[in-house]
């Protein structure tokens, strides 16, 4: 009797061993200014070799910052999977004005990234986050589970967008260097309200990211993050990212949910304009023309 009860607990536990949260809680600091938080945060990144290529303060979301840093381990295995992996390349880093810091779970996210090639990331992965655990501790995770199974190919209901969803392409250009040149000024002149965060760019594999601050505060990240949780600041910025004379971005009912799966379909529904608004953005800085999609 004892090992069947022990066997049904085993089976019982087995599902949750194997879910995989989004974010890692991070030892608090000394709160104050948001900026100086985020300073003491660079030092302790830059001190266990990352790389800082972008800080900022979302519009609207007060007393929040991100710092986003590169990983030379990480860097390699994108460069040797290529493609969308691309899309990974900025490890994001959220902090609060009272000291609260949070970043991304290296796990979560590199599995619905590099999708059936993880196991060629994975070995990477696991230095990273011993490293992001070394340099701002290692807390509990946080946001909503997701099984490692599902995170591939994840969506957060049936018939919603994946990751590589036809939304998802914005537009064509005759190049990887001409589509690199809009996507980089349309930033510079903040094309729909919007500003650069960071760039990566793998010019020998034709692919690039760029992290977009959208600061239009009816339609930018002000207007969405603060109806389904502040807690999530680690999933911004936002990526458009280039491969081969491509330009795409995860549709918004895919990278919203990725970044905050635990949402209930009521709070969803509360931002069911913002995958449109978002896609209608960044279609302006990748140069191309918006066209309306179908409703939520």
């Amino acid at each position: 009797m004892n090992k069947f009860l022990v066997a049904i607990l085993f089976a019982m536990w087995a599902p949750l061993a194997m879910a995989v949260a989004p974010y890692t809680m991070g030892t608090k600091l000394n709160g104050g200014d948001v900026n100086a938080v985020m300073g003491q945060v660079e030092s302790k990144l830059t001190a266990e070799g990352f790389t800082v290529i972008g800080k900022y303060s979302p519009k609207g979301v007060g007393q929040y910052g991100v710092v986003v840093v590169t990983d030379k381990g990480v860097l390699d295995a994108i460069h040797s999977t290529g493609g969308a992996a691309v899309i990974g390349a900025g490890i994001r880093v959220g902090v609060k004005a009272d000291g609260t810091v949070s970043y991304m779970t290296p796990d979560y996210w590199y599995r619905a990234y590099f999708r059936k090639q993880f196991s060629s990331a994975d070995a990477a992965v696991k230095a990273v986050t011993g490293k992001l655990q070394k340099a701002l501790g290692a807390g509990k995770g946080f946001g909503g589970d997701v099984s490692e199974s599902d995170l591939p190919g994840y969506r957060y209901m049936v018939g919603m967008e994946r990751f590589g969803s036809d939304k998802d392409e914005l537009k064509a250009h005759s190049s990887f260097e001409a589509a690199v040149k809009v996507v980089q000024d349309n930033l510079a002149k903040g094309t729909n309200k919007t500003a650069k965060v960071y760039e990566v760019i793998m010019a020998d594999k034709k692919i690039a990211v760029f992290g977009v601050a959208m600061n239009d505060p009816k339609t930018g990240e002000g207007n969405w993050i603060n109806k389904i949780g502040t807690e999530n600041i680690a999933a911004v910025p936002y990526e458009i990212y280039v491969v081969g004379s491509k330009v795409y971005s995860p549709y918004g009912r895919f990278r919203m949910a990725l970044g905050w799966p635990n949402l209930g379909m009521g709070t969803f529904m509360k931002v069911s304009d913002s995958p449109d608004e978002i896609l209608e953005t960044l279609t302006g800085v990748a140069g191309g023309v918006y066209e309306k999609s179908s409703a939520f």
